[in-house]
């Protein structure tokens, strides 16, 4: 696992802007090398002001966003097309704004009454398939997945003291009784995280800035676990990096 290194931009506007242009350069990349990119959104506050920004920035030309795999790294389980998913928040920012290729945006099942263990399992059976696989943590190669950090060291949907951390057998795993609303979700689990070759961490806020500091010291919160195979980047604006030595 990569050492993780750590980017601070001076406020939340450039930090969204400078991830992407970074995020763009990672696309142009790897489609470079005649692969089809596969990213792993995440929600939150910044990751749409990222996402707008990339639907803005003349450099979006430069991709073929058909040749791009969109999928979440949790959701919010909640109707479908309601404003809290992040689904719907990423279609708004940045996917309606660019010429993807629907079937290439995997989107978590939204709420239709199954509940949220089917929905896990339908996206445990879509990585496997995406990735030629049959069942178990089989995933495609991720390029980049984005991770915001919760003022309380969360990622994903994946809580403090929540058992969801221990889960090692499959790729995805229900959230009940989540502590910050909505109280039901669905997140990718420890291990399906650990196979992106970067991992982003993108923090703003100086509510985040214990957060910050307790996982890259190795403290005992979720995001000090998530690694890249080939890299781990901590992009922060100067409020979430306050408390960092």
């Amino acid at each position: 696992m990569s050492t993780p290194e750590i980017l601070v931009n001076r406020d939340a506007e450039g930090l969204a802007h400078a991830v992407a242009a970074r995020l763009i350069t990672r696309l142009v990349d790897v489609q470079s090398t005649g692969r089809v990119a596969q990213v792993v959104l995440t929600g939150g506050r910044v990751a749409a002001v990222v996402h707008r920004a990339v639907a803005e920035s003349p450099a979006r030309t430069a991709i073929d966003w058909r040749r791009v795999e969109f999928w979440f790294g949790d959701e919010r389980f909640l109707p479908e097309g309601d404003p809290e998913r992040n689904a719907t928040q990423a279609w708004d920012a940045l996917l309606s704004k660019v010429d993807v290729d629907p079937a290439k945006v995997h989107e978590m099942a939204p709420d239709t009454g199954q509940g949220p263990e089917a929905a896990a399992a339908a996206y445990a059976e879509e990585l496997a398939a995406a990735a030629g696989g049959s069942s178990g943590l089989a995933v495609p190669a991720f390029d980049v997945l984005m991770l915001g950090v919760g003022p309380d060291g969360h990622v994903a949907s994946l809580f403090p003291g929540y058992a969801e951390l221990q889960v090692d057998d499959r790729p995805a795993v229900a959230v009940h009784d989540s502590p910050k609303p909505p109280p039901t979700r669905v997140s990718l689990t420890f291990p399906v995280l650990a196979r992106a070759a970067e991992v982003w961490f993108v923090v703003s806020g100086e509510d985040k800035a214990e957060a910050v500091k307790t996982a890259l010291t190795g403290g005992d919160v979720p995001a000090a676990t998530p690694k890249g195979t080939e890299r781990t980047l901590w992009l922060l604006d100067d409020a979430s990096a306050a408390k960092i030595d």
